[in-house]
């Protein structure tokens, strides 16, 4: 997998969590929690570009790092969303599905370049 074929899938994530926060109920409780998945899952497609243009294996590392921090972030709020009962648990399930793959995906990506610096 090249790094850029990650691009439209963070992009659409993003888009699916702004959906996701759009249509959520106006309360207190998630309001404050949508604004922190707003946050932490628009920013996951943000940072892998940004890792896409690191300048050698070493950026690449430390900028997919910070990619995994915002994703485990969304997953956080994810489950929160899905435990509250405020919303439709499938509302919640494709997108929490996706960020699992995403972290996967990562997390692997992360490996890799690891192995790689060290031969």
């Amino acid at each position: 997998m090249k790094y850029n074929d990650l691009k439209p899938r963070t992009k659409q994530f993003a888009l699916a969590i702004i959906r996701l926060v759009d249509d959520m109920p106006k309360n207190q409780g998630l309001s404050v929690i949508g604004k922190q998945i707003l946050r932490s899952g628009t920013s996951v497609g943000a940072n892998y570009r940004a890792a896409c243009r690191a300048k050698s294996v070493k950026d690449f590392i430390a900028k997919m790092g910070i990619v995994e921090e915002e994703i485990d972030e969304t997953i956080y709020w994810l489950e929160l969303l899905e435990e509250s009962g405020k919303l439709p648990t499938q509302a919640v399930t494709e997108i929490a599905k996706e960020a699992n793959e995403l972290a996967a995906i990562t997390v692997a990506s992360i490996r890799t370049a690891k192995s790689r610096m060290e031969k």
